[in-house]
């Protein structure tokens, strides 16, 4: 079973940086993607940014310039750099893994969440 453990969010001044991290762990899977998703009250759950196992990556208009996902292949980990964070940056952050569980096909794993708050 795949596990993804999120660390990094909290409270910070308009023009502020956080930076978050996220990691899988188990066994007998194989990454296609690794991204965050964020929430704010009263919205739908959004795309911020994703990484492909090929390194590829796409940003939500609203953090281009602002916002850069990275990962480390050896850890199975992900990072999210916030810069110059905004008010309406404000939500719970999700770590999405998108991958293959050998045997059984691919799935969606979700992290718990982590609280993202951008005070003007």
């Amino acid at each position: 079973q795949v596990q993804l453990v999120e660390s990094g969010g909290g409270l910070v001044q308009a023009g502020g940086s956080l930076r978050l991290s996220c990691g899988a762990s188990g066994s007998g899977f194989s990454i296609i993607k690794m991204g965050w998703y964020r929430q704010a009250p009263g919205k739908q759950r959004e795309l911020v940014a994703v990484v492909t196992s090929g390194g590829s990556t796409n940003y939500a208009d609203s953090v281009k310039g602002r916002f850069t996902i990275s990962r480390d292949n050896a850890k199975n980990t992900v990072y999210l750099q916030m810069n110059s964070l905004k008010p309406e940056d404000t939500a719970v952050y999700y770590c999405n893994l998108d991958h293959y569980t050998y045997g059984r096909g691919r799935y969606t794993t979700w992290g718990q969440g982590t609280q993202v708050t951008v005070s003007s």
